[in-house]
């Protein structure tokens, strides 16, 4: 009987094979609420990143067409303030990595319980097994497929919109309603203990309470204090945080981001010297497209125009200062681009530059998700919003979008068609 009971207790499934003394439900519940705090504010600047595609104004911006409702809080996505998805965006990628370290020590904390014994011993606790496979599995994939979009590694088996879109409703359904089941368990535990941050001090864990089922019943020697343990996960954490946020905050912390996405090619210097995604080489753009025969078809209800680019830098040139920021969490500073106005062009074939209509923005990039793209008609009508011949006083370059690309306020970066071809107001199917 010795034997097998020792035999038991070298398994997972045996409470005494967990000994770590740091394990219990204060240190559980203090990860919960850090969770708590960040998880929603995640979720809800996920859902604002896929608002700014306008996915309801047309199918080609919208990359999870069976949304169903899912998509119920939809709305136009604004222009002002310019640098509003820059801010949304980057939020969402530097909260979402620097919550890594806290998410897997609190996988880590509760891991008794997956090998628990037996597995099921109510209706209501295969309940609470089964929405715990959603909240893990929920949030391992969602998370993971946000870094590898992060570091510009697409390696999914199918469109990342659509997989991170549906993960992360899984995820956060999961996660409400586990929230909603273990808050007062977790407020409980913490004034059972003395508060969040009573044993953040000590060099000894805390005694166990009674009900504490994560608590080893044969606790190692300490290696780790709690104050050690919560300054590596802190820690972790702002390192993840200053290793990335760069990227959107800009300045100096720009050189702090080392593990943030830098882009597809290098920028080189001058006025074209800042990030860039997709060089023109990998967007399959030549020379031969962009040269001396390149034309602009500008298309509406009194017909056609072609224009050289030429006759664009004819035309009235106007200025603004905009960043591009992607979904990837990076942004520019602002630059300053000059060239006509999206609005001035929907004139040339019959509209009111104060009605301008929706427009289906086409470039001569041959493959892509978003060669082709819809702009709500508030974005046309913004006097900010460019057909952008210049760029900090110079010619565009060619991975900037030479001849022509677009640029417009609080928009994603591949809504700011790059080697733009055709603009067809007014229909955007």
């Amino acid at each position: 009987m010795t034997d097998r009971r020792a035999l038991l207790d070298r398994l997972p499934v045996s409470p005494r094979f967990w000994r770590s003394p740091l394990r219990g439900t204060w240190l559980t519940s203090v990860l919960g609420v850090v969770l708590l705090a960040g998880v929603p504010l995640l979720f809800v600047t996920g859902l604002l990143s896929y608002a700014a595609y306008n996915p309801d104004l047309s199918p080609l911006n919208d990359k999870t067409p069976d949304k169903g409702l899912l998509g119920f809080y939809l709305f136009s996505w604004p222009t002002d303030p310019h640098w509003l998805y820059r801010v949304t965006q980057g939020a969402h990628v530097a909260l979402g990595v620097a919550l890594i370290p806290v998410l897997l020590a609190k996988l880590w904390s509760v891991i008794p319980r997956f090998f628990a014994l037996p597995p099921v011993r109510s209706v209501a606790q295969a309940l609470d097994r089964l929405s715990l496979l959603f909240l893990v599995g929920g949030g391992l994939f969602t998370f993971l497929t946000g870094v590898l979009n992060v570091q510009l590694d697409y390696v999914f088996p199918g469109s990342f919109y659509r997989l991170h879109f549906y993960g992360a409703w899984v995820f956060f359904a999961a996660f409400a309603a586990h929230a909603a089941l273990k808050i007062p368990q977790t407020v409980r535990s913490l004034r059972e203990h003395g508060g969040p941050i009573a044993h953040i001090r000590s060099t000894t864990p805390p005694a166990p309470t009674p009900n504490d089922d994560l608590a080893a019943p044969d606790p190692a020697p300490p290696t780790l204090s709690r104050r050690g343990l919560t300054a590596l996960v802190g820690g972790s954490s702002l390192l993840l945080l200053l290793t990335t946020a760069g990227q959107s905050i800009g300045g100096p912390l720009r050189r702090t981001a080392l593990f943030a996405p830098h882009g597809g090619g290098d920028p080189g210097g001058g006025p074209n010297g800042f990030q860039i995604n997709k060089p023109a080489a990998l967007a399959g753009v030549t020379d031969a497209q962009t040269g001396e025969a390149w034309q602009l078809v500008v298309t509406g209800p009194q017909g056609r125009v072609r224009l050289s680019r030429q006759e664009l830098l004819a035309m009235p040139q106007h200025t603004a200062a905009l960043p591009i920021a992607c979904v990837e969490g990076w942004s520019t500073e602002d630059q300053h681009w000059r060239g006509v106005r999206l609005r001035d062009l929907a004139a040339l074939v019959g509209y009111e530059a104060e009605d301008a209509p929706d427009v289906l923005v086409e470039s001569l990039q041959l493959h892509g998700s978003f060669r082709r793209a819809a702009l709500r008609h508030n974005q046309v009508r913004d006097p900010r919003s460019l057909l952008a011949l210049q760029v900090n006083g110079a010619d565009l370059s060619p991975d900037h979008g030479y001849p022509a690309r677009v640029i417009v306020p609080a928009a994603p970066g591949v809504l700011n068609t790059k080697w733009v071809a055709r603009l067809s107001f007014g229909r955007v199917l």
